[in-house]
């Protein structure tokens, strides 16, 4: 009746109405315009994401059934394998089905869960990762004193607390993300949902909370990182006194998949701000994504397995048993 005494209201209302629309969901469109570089991108997505969770599956078996397995760094290990696996699982079973049933949309609930869940757990991977560079820390410079300074209580509340806050950390980047007003297009540069290509539709001037969080998480995680750096800095000095080559390889050994770790997460974290600078889709664009994604939940549990003797002992173990079941 009210569009009908006044046409003007009934247009303003539909407009608005579109308007509303037009944000009720998001356009992911990291990946190419060819459908066949789309299907092979989805196949490769595909065989990633299974390695991945095959390999984080298998360390958390391994770690959880076999006694000699039982020591606070595979206890961290564990953790770190059940972030990896919930990590990948976040964006990649939604990018592979936008891929195959040519659809590029995620919902804008969708979308704030993918910010915060990605925070979430990338937050909880740092702070895990420097819990366990001082478990390292302190099994190289007080060996005698290891047992009563990593007890299970003291294990749990570590991971309790890295846990904590990566949960804090997504919620303050997810409501500094999504407390802005977008005036660009619903177009994500990106196959999934990342701060970055986000702020990029923001309105002028809206983004400056978010800018505020950003700048404190870095300040906050480069300290972090300067306590990681003090805790190998400690463990190199105590390795240089050890008189015998051997013995200094064998100790530093135990710290070569931890290292490793860091580097590829910390290399692929820089790689994202390299890739968010990116204005349209392209296939550089499309690999530092994959880079700093998808690889990390992959290679996790084959660094830990190549490195480390007890690991692979364990799996011979394991497959050792289901053979001799099976016969």
């Amino acid at each position: 009746m009210i569009s009908l005494l006044f046409p003007q209201t009934r247009v303003t209302v539909t407009e608005m109405l579109i308007n509303m629309t037009d944000y009720m969901e998001f356009l992911l469109m990291g990946y190419p315009d060819d459908q066949v570089l789309q299907t092979l991108c989805a196949v490769l997505f595909f065989l990633i994401y299974l390695v991945a969770l095959m390999g984080n599956f298998l360390i958390i078996t391994l770690t959880t059934i076999d006694q000699h397995l039982q020591s606070p760094m595979y206890f961290f290990l564990k953790n770190l394998s059940l972030i990896d696996i919930c990590y990948i699982s976040v964006t990649v079973p939604k990018s592979i089905m936008n891929s195959v049933t040519n659809t590029h949309s995620i919902t804008f609930l969708g979308c704030v869960l993918q910010v915060f869940c990605v925070i979430f757990l990338a937050g909880t991977e740092f702070a895990l990762l420097l819990v366990m560079s001082y478990d390292r820390y302190a099994a190289i410079c007080f060996p005698l004193h290891y047992e009563a300074i990593m007890n299970r209580g003291a294990c749990v509340q570590m991971v309790l607390a890295a846990w904590l806050s990566g949960c804090i950390y997504g919620s303050l980047h997810a409501t500094g993300t999504f407390s802005v007003r977008f005036c660009g297009p619903n177009v994500v540069l990106q196959f999934f949902c990342d701060i970055p290509s986000l702020l990029r539709l923001a309105c002028f001037g809206d983004q400056i909370l978010e800018y505020v969080f950003i700048i404190a998480s870095c300040c906050f995680a480069f300290i972090c990182f300067i306590l990681m750096v003090i805790s190998y800095v400690h463990i190199f000095i105590i390795i240089l006194r050890i008189p015998s080559i051997q013995g200094r390889f064998k100790i530093f050994s135990t710290c070569i998949p931890h290292l490793t770790v860091v580097t590829l997460f910390l290399s692929s974290g820089f790689v994202a701000y390299l890739g968010s600078t990116a204005k349209s889709p392209s296939s550089l664009n499309l690999f530092m994504s994959v880079f700093y994604s998808l690889l990390p939940p992959g290679l996790n549990p084959v660094i830990y397995s190549l490195r480390n003797s007890d690991v692979k002992m364990a799996l011979c173990n394991l497959l050792g048993k289901k053979m001799t079941t099976s016969l």
